[in-house]
C-alpha cells in the first residue's frame, strides 16, 4: 500500500475533503485524551479478541457444510473464502492504519459515502452483532438442554443463556476481554477435539469401519443439493470468517497500530487451517450422519462431554457481540467531551447507568431473535448474507478504490491488480446478498413447513 500523503489531490485530501462537507472530525488532542487503558491491545491480544469474535459457532457449522457440498467443494471453498476473507481484511486495518480517527466502521461508512454511509453502516453494524449474539442464545438453549435432556422447557434455558451472556458483556474494553478470550480459545478447541476424537472412534467401530462411512467427494445426481442449499452451505462458510465488523473498533485499542497485519494474518491462517480440518475430518468420520451445530453428530454421552466444554466459547464469543455493539452505541451517545464516557478519566453514575441499560437492550434483542428463528444454519446464513457479505467483501473493495487508491488511474501498473481484486471482493459481497438472502429464506421456509423448527417452543429443534 502507497503511504498516505498530505499532497494536493492526495487520498488524505480526498478524506479531508469530506469531512469538511460532515463528516465526523475527531481531533488528536482529544484522542490523545482518552484513558490510557483503551489504548493497551497488544497485536497478539488483538488477535484472540478477533479468534474469539470468528472461531466460535462458525466452526460448529462447517462439517454440514462439507456434507451438503461434498469433500472437494468444500475443502476448496473453506480455503478460497479464507483467502478473500483475509485479503480484505487488511484492506480494512490498512484504512484504519492510514485514517486513525476513524474509529469504527460506521466512521469508515461515513468517509466512504457520507451521511447515508454512517447512518447505513450503524444500523447494519448494531443488527449484525445483536443477530450473533441472538445465534449464541439458540446454541446454549441447545447446549443446556442436551446436558440435562430437556429437563426443562427450552424459553427457561434461553432466559438462562440471555442473563449469563448479559453479565459477560459487561467489561468495557477489550484488554480486559481478551482475558476471557484465552479461556474462549481453549474451550472451542477442545470441544472440537472431542467431537473430531469420538467421530473418529465411532466411524472405526461402526459397521465397515472407516471404509464403510459414506461420504461424497462430490454432491452429483439425485444426492446434489439444490442452488438453495448449496448456497446456504457457502454463506455458513461466509459466517465462519466472520470478523471485520469489528477490526476498526478493536484496532481503535492498539498500543501500536502498525500490528494490524501480524494480527490479520496469523488470523486467516489459523482460520483456514482449522476450519478445513475441522470440516473434512468431522464428515470423513461421520458422512451423511453429520448434523449442524456439529457437536449434535456424536453419541449422547459425548454430545454432553462436549457442548460442556463448549460453554465458555458459546457465551463469551456471544458476549464480544454485545460489547463491541454497546460500545458503538454509547460512544455515539456521548460526544468526545462528554464525562459520562466510558473512556473518561473518571466515569460517572450516568456513564455506568446507560452502559448496563444498552448491554441490556442488546442482549434482550438478541434473545428475541432467537425464540422467533430456530433455525441453526438458516440464522448463521440469513446474517452472513444481510451483512457480513458487506463489512467483509463489498465494503472493503469500495475503501480501496475511494480512500486508498493513489492518485494514478486505477488501470495504471500500480493499481491494475488492486483494482481488479477490489472489484472482484465488490462483485462477490454482492452475490453473497442476493443469493445468500434467498437460500435462508428458502430454508425457514422449508423448516417451518416440515415442523422441525418452532418459534417459542420449549424443544429447541
Amino acid at each position: 500500500m502507497d503511504s498516505a500523503t498530505t499532497s494536493p489531490g492526495s487520498t488524505t485530501q480526498k478524506l479531508d475533503d469530506k469531512e469538511k462537507a460532515g463528516a465526523v472530525v475527531e481531533t488528536t488532542e482529544l484522542d490523545q485524551a482518552r484513558n490510557e487503558k483503551f489504548h493497551s491491545l497488544s497485536w497478539q491480544r488483538l488477535t484472540v479478541c478477533l479468534i474469539v469474535e470468528a472461531i466460535a459457532l462458525g466452526s460448529l457449522s462447517m462439517p454440514a457444510s462439507f456434507k451438503t457440498l461434498g469433500m472437494v467443494p468444500g475443502t476448496v471453498l473453506t480455503i478460497a473464502i479464507g483467502a478473500i476473507a483475509t485479503a480484505c481484511s487488511l484492506v480494512i486495518g490498512e484504512t484504519k492504519f492510514r485514517f486513525p480517527h476513524l474509529m469504527d466502521y460506521t466512521q469508515i461508512g461515513q468517509a466512504l459515502f457520507g451521511k447515508f454511509g454512517k447512518i447505513y453502516f450503524a444500523v447494519s453494524f448494531i443488527l449484525l452483532l445483536s443477530l450473533t449474539t441472538g445465534s449464541h442464545v439458540l446454541t446454549g438453549v441447545i447446549a443446556l438442554g442436551n446436558l440435562s435432556n430437556e429437563a426443562v422447557c427450552g424459553i427457561v434455558f434461553s432466559v438462562v443463556s440471555m442473563i449469563v451472556l448479559y453479565v459477560l458483556a459487561l467489561p468495557t474494553n477489550f484488554h480486559d476481554m481478551s482475558i476471557l478470550g484465552f479461556i474462549d480459545c481453549a474451550s472451542i478447541s477442545a470441544a472440537i477435539l472431542i467431537t473430531m476424537v469420538a467421530s473418529g472412534v465411532e466411524a472405526r467401530d461402526s459397521p465397515g469401519g472407516l471404509a464403510g462411512v459414506n461420504w461424497k467427494a462430490f454432491k452429483t445426481g439425485d444426492e446434489a443439493p439444490t442452488f438453495a442449499q448449496a448456497f446456504l452451505a457457502v454463506t455458513n462458510i461466509v459466517f465462519a470468517y466472520a470478523f471485520a465488523q469489528c477490526l476498526p473498533t478493536m484496532a481503535s485499542q492498539l498500543r501500536r497500530p502498525q500490528d494490524y497485519k501480524k494480527s490479520l494474518i496469523t488470523l486467516g491462517s489459523i482460520e483456514i487451517v482449522i476450519y478445513t480440518i475441522v470440516g473434512a475430518v468431522i464428515y470423513a468420520f461421520k458422512g451423511e450422519a453429520v448434523k449442524s451445530p456439529s457437536l449434535l453428530s456424536t453419541s449422547s454421552t459425548v454430545q454432553k462431554v462436549a457442548f460442556g466444554v463448549a460453554l465458555p466459547v458459546i457465551f463469551i464469543s456471544g458476549s464480544i457481540n454485545t460489547t463491541t455493539a454497546a460500545l458503538y452505541i454509547h460512544d455515539s451517545i456521548f460526544p468526545k467531551t462528554s464525562v459520562h464516557r466510558l473512556d473518561a478519566a473518571q466515569r460517572t453514575k450516568r456513564s455506568y447507568i446507560s452502559w448496563l441499560g444498552i448491554v441490556g437492550g442488546i442482549t434482550l434483542f438478541a434473545w428475541l431473535v432467537a425464540e422467533s428463528i430456530p433455525s441453526f444454519s438458516g440464522i448463521l446464513g440469513l446474517i452472513s448474507a444481510l451483512f457480513i457479505s458487506c463489512f467483509s467483501y463489498w465494503a472493503p473493495g469500495f475503501m480501496w478504490f475511494i480512500l486508498l487508491k493513489n492518485d494514478e488511474p486505477w488501470y495504471s501498473g500500480s493499481n491494475l491488480w488492486k483494482a481488479i481484486g477490489s472489484a472482484a471482493s465488490i462483485f462477490f459481497g454482492l452475490i453473497i446478498l442476493v443469493c445468500g438472502v434467498y437460500a435462508s429464506a428458502d430454508d425457514l421456509k422449508t423448516v417451518f413447513a416440515a415442523g422441525t423448527g418452532h418459534a417459542w417452543a420449549c424443544k429447541a429443534s
